[in-house]
């Protein structure tokens, strides 16, 4: 019953929920609660076992734990349903033949706590007895005090469930016994009985013996398999050792592939490079030769003179200095040595030097100063001119003794090329110009036979 007083302290001991004590209990004297004490029992610890629910236990978790004395138990405590209080009473009343007196000592008000109807009726004094009730009703029943009506309730309906199973249990027991009366054998069956179970002693011999053999066996099996387990064991580490070092080398491999790649990205980068510097003749780009009207010009440095188109000697001397080191490089690269002259490039100062006979040197620049002074100084430019051809003769020659099909564009004679005399002569200006650019074109056609050598050179140190 919940609480309906907020001066009510007592909670339900199974679902703790507040009470309200009835009112009843509120004014007990001696008397009163002797009354109420008689009818509890003396002492009922030796009713409780594990097949009496617990006062704690819900009721749909207390087991249905039945015998025939726990019935009968069940039955003293709850004979009849007059035993206990009416429905708005919050604990329960068991039959007077159950109880044993309880000592008066034990409950029974002193003079000093009933000594007036006012201390009576306070609040201390009706809790106080209240509470001996109750502790005194928990320790003669089962059940701890107090409980509402509903748990009361449930606990009964628990209880009557109890009984119910009992009681059929104890007809089947009943039954059974009838059976086993009413099935008594005769000696014949008896000695029948014997034989078999003989027989099935005798089959339950072999049946252990084989039961050992196969415990043997399993034994046995055992041992195998847990060598076979150690072994997968070994095997799942090889696996992942295996892995490992597969892992590791595909790793390798894609860093190699990746560099291979890489290379091969370069090779093909570089070899479209040497095709194209191959197919570029450095030469060309250093002593570039062409023709301007006239004149042929080499770095853009003008070979000859005019009356129309007068040049100065600084660029005929500049002229003559790119073709001598041309001369000279194309000699070196082809691993040639001149017979007779040695090309000295000195710029503007190019000189040549004859190796046999006097052994002099010739300077090869001139200039426009026609003085007495000068004209031995220009005897030694046309000799030096001269020796120029002899040079460019010579490498001409050791050209079209390397391959056949060559010959030089202007063919030398001494001091003439392609039949025009390389000599200054005062009044022939255009003749010695043209020379000088008959010259340059064999010189030209000299890189470029050196430029052919050495790419098919090279080709062949490659393979």
């Amino acid at each position: 019953m919940q609480a309906r007083d907020s001066h009510s302290i007592f909670n339900c001991q199974r679902c703790k929920q507040p009470l309200r004590i009835d009112d009843s209990l509120n004014d007990l004297n001696n008397a009163n609660v002797d009354l109420l004490m008689s009818t509890l029992p003396e002492d009922t610890s030796h009713y409780r076992d594990s097949r009496i629910p617990h006062f704690s236990e819900h009721p749909s978790s207390i087991s249905h734990k039945t015998s025939k004395s726990h019935s009968s138990r069940s039955a003293q405590q709850f004979p009849n349903k007059e035993s206990y209080l009416g429905p708005s009473e919050s604990y329960v009343v068991l039959s007077r033949s159950q109880i044993a007196p309880l000592p008066q000592s034990s409950l029974s008000l002193s003079s000093s706590d009933a000594t007036s109807t006012d201390q009576r009726t306070s609040l201390s004094y009706r809790l106080k007895v209240t509470s001996r009730l109750l502790d005194v009703m928990s320790q003669r029943s089962e059940i701890t005090h107090p409980i509402c009506v509903e748990c009361t309730e449930m606990l009964l309906d628990s209880l009557s469930k109890q009984l119910a199973d009992a009681t059929r249990e104890k007809d089947c027991y009943v039954d059974f016994l009838k059976k086993v009366n009413s099935s008594l054998i005769s000696d014949e069956e008896g000695e029948n009985l014997k034989k078999e179970i003989k027989e099935i002693k005798v089959r339950e011999t072999a049946a252990i013996e084989t039961l050992t053999n196969i415990e043997r066996e399993r034994d046995m099996l055992k041992k195998e398999l847990e060598a076979l387990e150690a072994e997968a064991h070994e095997l799942d580490k090889m696996e992942e050792s295996y892995w490992q070092e597969f892992n590791d080398f595909h790793i390798q491999l894609s860093a190699f592939q990746n560099e291979r790649d890489s290379v091969n990205l370069k090779y093909d980068h570089d070899t479209r490079q040497l095709e194209k510097l191959q197919k570029t003749n450095v030469y060309n780009d250093t002593f570039y030769i062409v023709n301007e009207g006239h004149f042929g010009t080499i770095n853009g440095f003008r070979l000859g003179y005019l009356p129309t188109q007068r040049v100065e000697w600084n660029e005929i001397n500049a002229a003559w200095g790119q073709t001598v080191l041309l001369l000279s490089t194309i000699a070196n690269k082809l691993n040639f040595t001149f017979k007779t002259y040695r090309l000295i490039p000195l710029g503007s100062f190019s000189k040549i030097e004859k190796i046999e006979g006097d052994r002099a040197v010739y300077e090869l620049y001139g200039s426009g100063d026609y003085a007495i002074s000068r004209v031995f100084q220009n005897s030694r430019f046309d000799t030096a001119m001269v020796a120029f051809l002899n040079c460019l003769q010579q490498l001409g020659e050791y050209a079209e003794k390397q391959d056949r099909n060559i010959k030089l564009p202007y063919r030398i004679n001494k001091d003439k090329i392609g039949d025009v005399s390389i000599k200054r002569h005062i009044g022939h200006d255009e003749q010695w110009t043209r020379a000088l650019k008959y010259t340059l074109h064999d010189t030209k056609w000299i890189l470029a036979f050196a430029a052919s050598v050495s790419h098919t050179n090279y080709k062949r140190r490659l393979e």
